[in-house]
């Protein structure tokens, strides 16, 4: 069974950080692109960031460009979301999301990704 376990959520104050980390189990994603996305109360789930299996390439929402950092740890299994600067228009719920496929593209649609966290609540106070 295919999991995806976000931690790293929490409480921050404007202009802090925090950083996200997602541990997949069940399968190796160390071929896959993963992503994460987010989603703010009464708002749609939106694309944040994405990383393809080599790390070679990372594309962002350019709400976010300059201030997070996405990365993996291939061996570990595991996808990181490094977030600064944060700004009280980033708080949501943070999702991670792993494609089935093993391809070298960068995807930032929610359809293109297949396996999803239970997500991790990040609430950033002005």
């Amino acid at each position: 069974q295919v999991q995806l376990v976000e931690s790293g959520g929490g409480l921050v104050q404007a202009g802090g950080s925090v950083r996200l980390s997602c541990a997949a189990s069940g399968r190796t994603f160390s071929m896959s692109t993963m992503g994460w996305f987010r989603q703010a109360p009464g708002k749609e789930r939106e694309f944040v960031a994405a990383i393809t299996y080599s790390s070679g390439r990372s594309g962002y929402a350019d709400s976010v460009k300059g201030r997070f950092t996405i990365s993996r740890d291939n061996a570990k299994n595991t996808v990181y979301l490094q977030m600064n600067s944060l700004k009280p228009e980033d708080t949501a719920v943070y999702y991670c999301a792993a494609r089935r496929t093993l391809d070298s593209g960068l995807y930032y649609g929610e359809r293109d990704y297949d396996y999803w966290g239970q997500g991790t609540q990040v609430t950033v106070s002005s």
